[in-house]
């Protein structure tokens, strides 16, 4: 066997249907489309969430909530991924930069340090936020906590 012998399995591959290629061919006149109507001519596409004329869904339903602006959206890391992290690299000071050559934030991320896990070393963390449990912790291994 070689690749001049090869052929797909038989019943695998099927012939494309040519539609409108006249009546001889058992698919012309209408091309399977039916008579008449938006369906049947060309450039027909329905809307999203169209249902025939009945009222769609999203407009049923009513609409509640809203978006506030000013929302500041923060990556939280837990201090057990910190001294994963410092253990790993041997650090004393963690900052956005070492964060993101580990891959845990993007470049455009806030970053808030929470206070899950626990920390066996004394750190100098730098980030955007920190929780309560978080500086506490820091602090307890004589550890600073700057805020950016």
């Amino acid at each position: 066997m070689d690749l001049s012998n090869l052929k797909p399995a038989k019943g695998s591959v099927k012939k494309a249907r040519r539609l409108g290629r006249g009546q001889g061919s058992g698919r012309g006149g209408t091309s399977t489309r039916g008579h008449k109507g938006a369906k049947s001519r060309s450039g027909y596409a329905k809307k999203i969430g169209f249902e025939g004329g009945q009222m769609p869904l999203q407009r049923r339903i009513p609409k509640y909530g809203f978006t506030n602006i000013n929302r500041r959206e923060y990556k939280g890391i837990n201090l057990g991924v910190l001294q994963i992290l410092a253990e790993k690299k041997n650090l004393e000071m963690i900052d956005r930069e070492v964060l993101i050559t580990a891959g845990l934030i993007s470049k455009n991320d806030l970053v808030k340090i929470l206070g899950k896990g626990t920390l066996e070393r004394k750190l100098e963390v730098h980030a955007n936020a920190f929780s309560k449990s978080a500086v506490k912790a820091i602090e307890a291994k004589n550890g600073t906590a700057v805020k950016l």
